[in-house]
């Protein structure tokens, strides 16, 4: 059987899932050839499929190393995907019921992601042990036989010498850690060597004061706080307790497999155009700072910069971005949009209703579903699972999408390593939930579900959601973060069982729009230059400034940089077309110079001026004050033209030009054939 040109091979996998030849056949529109053992007796059918050439999709993903390596061998070039219908379908006591799922999660595997551009990182084996017992220097001299090790002892070393000192053993207290797998910068305060004639116990040499020193891989057993933030998201560096030998052991066998080149996605992709962190040194959005659990991303200037050897790709800075700035690429582009549109799309074609999404990561979150599935009651058939790289990669614009797509609910499955990750995912569903009350959908429709027991879960998944269905949009899955969260909202908008024109949303909220105080506004612009996505504009050609709801991501920049701090911040979504358009905020008349007569300023800022200056020492004079009324221009002529002050520089010679000098030399040369003339001078006796 073919789905979107791909080959579909399909297991019943022993008759242990009740998959009905007529059904499939039905709702796959074609012949459906299911086999029951195709991983071992039936291995033939795949390696003839493999044969043909054709890409291929195989509903098994258990046997899926031994597929790869058959495959290998047969036609080694061949793209062949892999879906899970057994653990998240077919073993469940619903199974009678999940058919129009399992045709969703085949449809789903056709589809081919983008992949994610890679960066690279080298070690080279130097190793940087660092702890302060004598256990420090057993595990160096251990390791030392397969890598270049240096052993920091922290603070005194109070243990015996060695007789033999094979391995480079120094004295310090390490004041910081930065970098990375192959390339960790390390500063050593109160660095000495020990003294080789030690007896009894490290004898330490004179210190050193913040000494820096390079290494590739960090085993810390210090028992002290972590050198870094987020010890276990950094490759390379290793946080055990020193009393924790298994651990250690485990670390140590870690470490020895870290040598040579390693390539790493490059999670974000980050675009300073649209980045609203700062403007002119002041601070708006902050977000992505806030977040960032490993401390990738830090500011620089009017942008932030992210440090992609660090970043671990939870994937939060991209799920709070308000601009879509820094955008989760694994996979690249709109793929997460275009996937759960056709798994939404295919499960209601095939008559699956109520349809509840599982969002869920590729390591904890698969090994949940598998544990529900071979030791409890398995998914419901309305749950369709989704994976992801990170679960705290989606915000606000996948639940607004997914929505809109007609998924009726969400649930998210978080486990131990989101642990004090999640913040940044619970503001957005905090974000999606006043949205979907707002406007009648009700409540609970995003929430997570954080449960170690797998029955729990499934409980969690059992139980009953009373939501009122919504009619799937069918807009295309394209453009930018915020226009995709506009498409998804008016449509939940024109389907919403109490559309309102304006929701409220809380502070914080990337919608809204600003109250402006126009009786104290002098129409400076300072708010102008600042915004950063082009909702406020000025206009060139009078004072006068403007806004565009759509495009404010509430940033605050304006207010910050208001110096009569006459903006405030209005967070809420407008579902009017008004919000779509420019709205004049504030405009005056232009103040004519009294000289020239151009316009160079707002009438009632320069009439406030020269009232708050009247009598001011250094405006006594008349023509001092009524200078302010000039533009720029004829204000510095009217100062150099003035004899009584300073600057006056009398009348400003001619300006001469090289035809002038010229003209001039033939006039005196005339002058001279003339007055030759008149004295009868042509003789030269008579010159």
């Amino acid at each position: 059987m073919k789905l979107n040109n791909k080959e579909i091979l399909i297991c019943d996998c022993e008759g242990t899932m009740k998959l009905p030849k007529k059904s499939l056949t039905k709702l796959f529109d074609g012949d459906v050839n299911i086999n029951t053992h195709l991983c071992r007796a039936q291995l033939a059918n795949f390696t003839n499929a493999v044969s043909a050439g054709a890409p291929m999709v195989v509903a098994c993903t258990q046997e899926a190393p031994l597929f790869v390596e058959t495959a290998a061998e047969a036609n080694p070039d061949l793209q062949i995907s892999y879906t899970n219908i057994r653990e998240r379908a077919g073993w469940s006591e619903e199974a009678n019921k999940a058919l129009p799922k399992i045709q969703a999660l085949i449809q789903e595997a056709t589809l081919d992601a983008p992949m994610a551009n890679s960066i690279s990182m080298r070690s080279e084996g130097s190793v940087l042990i660092y702890g302060k017992d004598e256990n420090t220097l057993e595990i160096a001299k251990q390791l030392s036989e397969r890598l270049g090790v240096t052993c920091i002892f922290k603070g005194k070393a109070d243990i015996q010498p060695p007789r033999l000192m094979d391995v480079p053993v120094f004295a310090g207290e390490i004041k910081s850690v930065s970098g990375h797998l192959g390339a960790f910068n390390v500063v050593v305060d109160k660095y000495a060597t020990v003294q080789v004639s030690s007896r009894g116990s490290f004898e330490i040499g004179s210190k050193n004061k913040d000494v820096a020193i390079e290494f590739d891989l960090i085993l810390d057993i210090s028992s002290g706080k972590p050198l870094i933030t987020a010890p276990e998201k950094r490759e390379g560096y290793f946080h055990v307790e020193a009393k924790d030998p298994a651990g250690i052991q485990k670390a140590l066998f870690d470490i020895v497999d870290l040598v040579g080149e390693f390539e790493k996605p490059r999670y974000i992709k980050y675009d300073n155009n649209i980045c609203v962190h700062a403007r002119s040194s002041q601070t708006g959005c902050t977000r992505c700072l806030d977040v960032c659990p490993t401390g990738a991303i830090t500011p620089a200037q009017d942008e932030v910069e992210i440090d992609a050897y660090i970043c671990a790709g939870c994937g939060s800075c991209a799920s709070v971005c308000p601009t879509g700035a820094a955008s989760y690429q694994l996979p690249a582009g709109n793929f997460i949009f275009e996937r759960v549109k056709l798994l939404l799309d295919s499960y209601r074609k095939a008559k699956g209703e109520n349809s509840v999404l599982l969002l869920h990561d590729t390591s904890y979150g698969e090994d949940m579903i598998a544990a529900i599935a071979h030791m409890g009651r398995g998914l419901p058939a309305h749950v369709l699972p989704f994976a992801l790289t990170e679960v705290t990669q989606i915000g606000f614009d996948f639940f607004a999408v997914a929505m809109a797509y007609g998924a009726g609910a969400l649930r998210i499955l978080t486990g131990p390593g989101n642990t004090g990750e999640t913040d940044g995912l619970a503001g957005q569903i905090e974000l999606a939930d006043a949205a979907l009350v707002g406007l009648g959908y009700g409540d609970n429709r995003v929430a997570i579900i954080d449960q170690a027991d797998p029955e729990a879960v499934a409980d969690a998944l059992y139980a009953d959601i009373d939501t009122l269905p919504i009619e799937p949009g069918d807009f295309a899955p394209m453009g930018n973060k915020r226009s995709l969260v506009n498409l998804a909202l008016n449509h939940l908008h024109e389907q919403a069982p109490t559309p309102v024109d304006i929701l409220p949303l809380s502070t914080g909220a990337p919608f809204g729009a600003i109250e402006v105080n126009t009786e104290a506004c002098t129409i400076c612009l300072s708010c102008v230059a600042a915004c950063p996505t082009g909702a406020l504009k000025d206009n060139p050609d009078s004072p006068q400034f403007t806004f565009t709801e759509t495009a404010c991501v509430q940033c605050g920049l304006c207010r910050t940089i208001c110096p009569e701090s006459v903006i405030t911040l209005s967070p809420r979504f407008n579902f009017d077309k008004e919000a779509r358009d420019t709205i004049i905020v504030k405009e005056e008349e232009p103040f004519e110079c009294v000289k020239c007569g151009e316009p160079f300023g707002v009438k009632s800022s320069i009439d406030q001026m020269v009232e708050k200056l009247r009598g001011h020492s250094m405006f006594a004079d008349d023509a001092a004050l009524e200078r302010i009324k000039m533009c720029p221009d004829c204000r510095v002529t009217d100062q150099f033209d003035d004899p009584d002050t300073p600057m006056a520089v009398g009348d400003r010679p001619e300006i001469r030009t090289t035809a002038d000098y010229l003209e001039e030399r033939e006039k005196m040369r005339e002058e001279a054939e003339e007055f030759k003339k008149s004295h009868d001078l042509d003789d030269p006796e008579d010159a």
